[in-house]
């Protein structure tokens, strides 16, 4: 339960409308529980005595109430009241009294869904946003070692499971408690006796529900999990599906989802079977009760001391119980999954990034000019893994075109990991504009950075909306310059909508060309001060690349670029060119210099041209 602490913020902010609620669910059940009053009393009168025996049956029980309540007066009263029966026009009186009863019990019980279910919906969304929004601040270290899954089971099960905590778990909370204090006071002004004998098998009623629940509770997550194994399966099945054809490996295929089917049925049948016992074991206990009320109450009707509405009223009291007592123990299982929910929640939110403004940032820094300056940075990403980078050291400056080549894995992308400051550096310092990089405001160094990564993420979305996606203000004619950089305009005017084809799901619709230079376009449209393009022309050719790197030269002038790239191609014409190797510089220098060298790049240089060369005969 401490673990939802952190939940009563939300509930407090819509505080009224909770307050609303429990106000209305008291009134429906103060109108609820006057009808069978109404009905035990009406019934009495329509049997008005007409012999002698009946006579004497009112008169004793006229004296055992007299008795009961230690007040004459009662006798009087009773037989009076008993002796005159009831009219037709009075029975009609009293139908439509009960009938307005429920109209106004409806009304407040429709009230309170109102109130305090939709409050849990505006908690719910809340919530969602509070935790995607602290996600979003978390750290990159964070992320490399949470699955997605992970997170999108928080946002998707846990915040729903918390909602029915601040919605149901609170709305039938108080309707059972309102419910059971009004109806338990009127059995026990009509026989104290009976009321505690029909409660007897109650708490069993409740008991069975929280048990039942409980094992239900965890065979539907079992459910949910083999269901979630059977959807990722059929995803991966479609996503794949050019592959697994290529590999002739549909009957593998088939025969794997068949088997994931199977145990996602088995699982559901298991959980039916357990969830089946809940009414009958409910219903048993519950006739019990009604059963006492018949037989104890029957004897006291024969006895005189209650009448035949009294027992009436019994029963429709016992009836309104029933359900407070059935959601005692449901709402203990929603309890209990909401704080479970909360806890891995709180988990979460209990995270600080390692990466934030501080104390240290420089408000008055508005925007940056471009150099980087890296002194003996070393960077390690785990404490038990070897470094990525050992004592780098280079500088670029503002309007430089600064490259990067390496083999895979030497640490070249974890140098714009740096840049971005995603990570902060093991040891060494990183500069910017002369400025320690952790003085500067993290949205105005990112903002002015356009990267392209290695992996091209673009979102299913529009094509134009996917340029515009880091300068949401752009004209369509600014998009199409970008993309006419880019080299991508010609194959949109190709396409049946244009620059509102939507690219699917990380742009499947797309070649894996198409996607690098849409990517290329959205970095370029947002005018950066430092471009990086992080190995983003490999699935370009060689005449595309020439044509992209010739218009982000006359683009990027007065700009610093930062080019990692496996080709030599790409990277010539750079300023400054270093080369990586297990993660320390081993070669730096121009184009030029670097061939004089006659080192790794010279080799690799010379590697490529023969490739060229072969796939050219």
């Amino acid at each position: 339960m401490s673990s939802l602490k952190r939940l009563w913020p939300y509930i407090r902010h819509y505080k009224v409308r909770l307050i609303i609620g429990l106000i209305a669910v008291t009134i429906s059940n103060v109108f609820t529980v006057a009808v069978p009053r109404i009905i035990g009393t009406t019934i009495d009168r329509l049997d008005k005595p007409d012999s002698v025996f009946e006579m004497i049956e009112v008169y004793v029980i006229g004296l055992n109430k007299a008795i009961e309540q230690a007040n004459p007066d009662v006798f009087s009263s009773y037989v009076a009241y008993q002796m005159q029966g009831i009219t037709a026009g009075e029975i009609v009186n009293q139908v439509l009294l009960i009938i307005a009863l429920s109209i106004l019990a409806g009304i407040f019980l429709f009230l309170t869904r109102q109130m305090i279910i939709v409050m849990s919906r505006l908690v719910e969304q809340d919530l969602r946003n509070d935790f995607m929004n602290h996600v979003q601040s978390l750290s990159m270290r964070w992320f490399t070692n949470t699955t997605t899954g992970d997170i999108m089971a928080l946002a998707t099960n846990d915040i729903p499971r918390v909602r029915e905590f601040a919605g149901p778990a609170l709305m039938y909370s108080a309707n059972t408690f309102t419910t059971f204090i009004f109806a338990l006071a009127m059995m026990l002004a009509l026989s104290p006796e009976i009321t505690l004998l029909a409660l007897l098998p109650l708490p069993l009623v409740s008991y069975t529900v929280y048990k039942i629940g409980k094992k239900v509770h965890v065979l539907f997550g079992q459910v949910q999990g083999q269901y979630a194994d059977l959807t990722s399966n059929a995803q991966e099945n479609i996503s794949g599906v050019r592959v697994i054809r290529g590999y002739v490996r549909e009957a593998y295929t088939e025969s794997m989802f068949g088997k994931l089917s199977e145990l996602y049925r088995l699982k559901n049948m298991e959980y039916i079977k357990v969830d089946a016992l809940m009414l009958p074991a409910m219903m048993t206990l519950i006739g019990l009760s009604q059963i006492i009320i018949l037989g104890f109450g029957g004897a006291q009707v024969m006895a005189g001391s209650l009448t035949i509405g009294d027992i009436t009223q019994f029963v429709a009291y016992l009836s309104l119980l029933i359900w407070p007592v059935i959601a005692i123990g449901w709402v203990t299982n929603l309890v209990q999954r909401a704080a479970a929910a909360m806890k891995r929640l709180n988990a979460v939110f209990d995270l600080k990034p390692d990466i934030a403004d501080s104390s240290l940032t420089d408000g008055g820094v508005t925007g940056i000019r471009g150099k980087i300056e890296f002194r003996d940075v070393t960077l390690q990403y785990e404490t038990d893994m070897p470094p990525v980078l050992n004592d780098v050291s280079f500088t670029v400056d503002p309007g430089e075109t600064f490259a990067i080549v390496g083999t895979t894995g030497s640490g070249k992308s974890s140098i714009v990991n740096l840049i971005a400051r995603l990570y902060d550096p093991t040891k060494g310092d990183i500069l910017i504009d002369n400025k320690p990089i952790a003085t500067i405001p993290l949205d105005v160094l990112r903002t002015s950075i356009g990267t392209v990564t290695q992996e091209t993420v673009l979102f299913s979305k529009t094509l134009a909306n996917n340029v515009r996606f880091g300068r949401t203000d752009a004209s369509l004619e600014d998009v199409i310059g970008a993309t006419s950089l880019a080299q991508l305009h010609g194959n949109v005017v190709d396409f049946p909508k244009e620059y509102d084809t939507m690219v699917g799901e990380r742009g499947v619709t797309l070649s894996g060309g198409q996607k690098q230079r849409t990517s290329i376009a959205r970095a370029v449209l947002r005018e950066p001060d430092i471009l990086i393009l992080d190995d983003a022309l490999s699935a370009v050719d060689t005449e595309t690349e020439e044509h992209i790197l010739s218009g982000l030269r006359d683009v990027m002038k007065d700009r610093t670029t930062i080019i990692i790239a496996h080709r030599i191609s790409t990277v010539k014409d750079a300023d400054k060119i270093i080369v990586l190797e297990d993660g320390g510089i081993v070669e730096q220098g121009t184009h030029e210099e670097l061939l004089e060298l006659d080192g790794r790049y010279a080799l690799t240089y010379e590697r490529q041209l023969l490739e060229q060369e072969l796939e050219a005969m």
